[in-house]
Order: C-alpha cells, then structure tokens, then sequence
C-alpha cells in the first residue's frame, strides 16, 4: 500500500512552535501523533510546545526521556508525552499503561518504533528533519487516510 504525505518547512523555532500549536487544536481524546526522527531533529520541542499551547497557564515540559512517560492535564484532556527509546521490548508500553491511554488521551509518542505491533492504525506520523538552516525543520505528515490525518492535512495545504 503506498502512502501518501505532505512536507512542511518550518522556517525557525517559532514557526515550528506555531504548527505543534495548530496542530493542537485539532487534537481530542484518541488522538496519537508518533514523532519520528533522529536525536536533535525537534521531536521534543514540538511536544512542548504544542502541551504549552493547550495549558491554561502554561508549565515546564522536560523531556520524558527518563521517566518514559509525562502526563499533562490541558484544556483538550489529558495529554501523555511518551520517550520510548528506551524501551527493549513493545509489551513494555503495556505496562507503562500506554495501549490504554491511546483511548482516553491525547498520546505523543517520540521513537515508536518500540510500540511494534502495538502501534495504532489510526495513530498519524510527524516525521522531523533538520535542513541547512540553523533551526529549520522539514516536517514530513503521512496520510494513513484517518479522519486525524485528513484534518491535520487540509489545516496544512
């Protein structure tokens, strides 16, 4: 099955903190974004930025590299910021209570390759990549033709 995707430039931070802001408001419970790229590429970043953009009074978002998985309360629900590089095993996800919060949260997922099979077909990819320009980023959105994605596609075209 081919899939089709959309690239987004993002010109410098700001402009990446205004698309992890957009692309907040078209999130609800259910929703998975799997944030994918290498070390450094705006991954982490984006999370943050698109969790403060939906906090009534904005918090400090560090990274759940060590503690695997951060929840946050916001105007949209709850929001899980999952760093699953960790993770050796998928049915570790089990554990961390993540196959459950894929129904009852908005769920950020940074390396999900570890989910394996566990990975939700509904769940839509943000592929980040660094460019030539200092704090640019190009964004790579595909299309696995869920409703989220459809949305995510047409705010963006």
């Amino acid at each position: 099955m081919t899939v089709a995707s959309t690239h987004i430039q993002l010109t410098n931070t700001n402009a990446t903190a205004a698309f992890a802001a957009k692309v907040g408001t078209l999130l609800s419970k259910g929703d998975v974004l799997l944030l994918q790229g290498d070390i450094g590429t705006g991954k982490s970043f984006f999370a943050r930025a698109l969790i403060q953009s939906l906090q009534k009074f904005p918090e400090d978002v560090p990274s759940p590299t060590f503690t695997l998985v951060q929840t946050y309360d916001t105007l949209s629900g709850e929001i899980w910021h999952a760093d699953l590089y960790r993770l050796s095993d998928p049915s570790e996800a089990d554990e961390l209570g993540l196959l459950d919060a894929f129904y009852s949260a908005i769920c950020l997922i940074e390396w999900p390759d570890r989910l394996g099979s566990a990975t939700p077909k509904s769940a839509v990819s943000l592929s980040f990549e660094t460019t030539e320009e200092e704090d640019a980023r190009r964004v790579t959105i595909e299309d696995n033709k869920s409703d989220l994605a459809d949305k995510i596609m047409k705010a963006f075209l």
